[in-house]
């Protein structure tokens, strides 16, 4: 999702060698900017410096391969947040300090960087299907961290898993939104109806 603090996105991320952390970052970036269709090898390239005969090196299946990893790896630091932030702190809580993070990326990247994940969900990818079912782990990971954090807060599991499916649809939704209108009023306004679903959860 997001961005996150450069500490946490430092220590969640597993040791690479050099050449091939600098593309996977490098196609996260791509991807939270261009989406997946318009991340190529080349672009990765340019944008990190890394060598072109590298590629197939750390990335026997190219392009796709490339992709599927940056994908699987920002899925991985942002589920490790979202897992951290239902550890310890109420529904609300956690939402609040979630929109904080991702105010701050909108905002910072002149609202050009979106979720790399939801960049590759909503293409067809067809010819990659291992792309599809990347992001779809990721998704089925942030709804089991939510509903477990709603069900410990004395919401009904049935409700709670909705809630759970409301809750990731809003707030990519209202990402989405605010990279539009060049705004973060579009997830001001989502969060401040998913708190009043929260209600009584605090």
């Amino acid at each position: 999702m997001a961005s996150t603090r450069r500490a946490r996105s430092d220590t969640a991320r597993p040791r690479l060698p050099d050449a091939r952390r600098r593309m996977i970052e490098g196609a996260i970036d791509s991807l939270r900017v261009h989406g997946a269709s318009g991340t190529s090898v080349d672009r990765v390239l340019a944008a990190t410096g890394a060598p072109r005969g590298s590629v197939y090196h750390h990335f026997p299946g190219g392009r796709t391969q490339l992709i599927a990893d940056a994908v699987t790896t920002a899925g991985a630091v942002m589920s490790e947040l979202i897992e951290h932030l239902t550890r310890s702190n109420t529904p609300a809580q956690a939402l609040d300090q979630f929109a904080t993070l991702w105010r701050h990326t909108l905002r910072e990247s002149d609202f050009r960087a979106g979720c790399p994940v939801f960049a590759v969900a909503v293409e067809t990818n067809d010819d990659a299907p291992e792309l599809a079912r990347a992001a779809t782990e990721i998704f089925t990971r942030w709804h089991t961290a939510l509903t477990g954090l709603l069900i410990g807060h004395d919401i009904p599991a049935a409700r709670a898993g909705r809630l759970a499916t409301l809750t990731v649809a809003a707030i990519e939704g209202a990402i989405a939104l605010c990279r539009i209108q060049r705004s973060t009023e579009p997830l001001d306004d989502a969060v401040e109806e998913l708190r009043a679903f929260y209600a009584g959860t605090d």
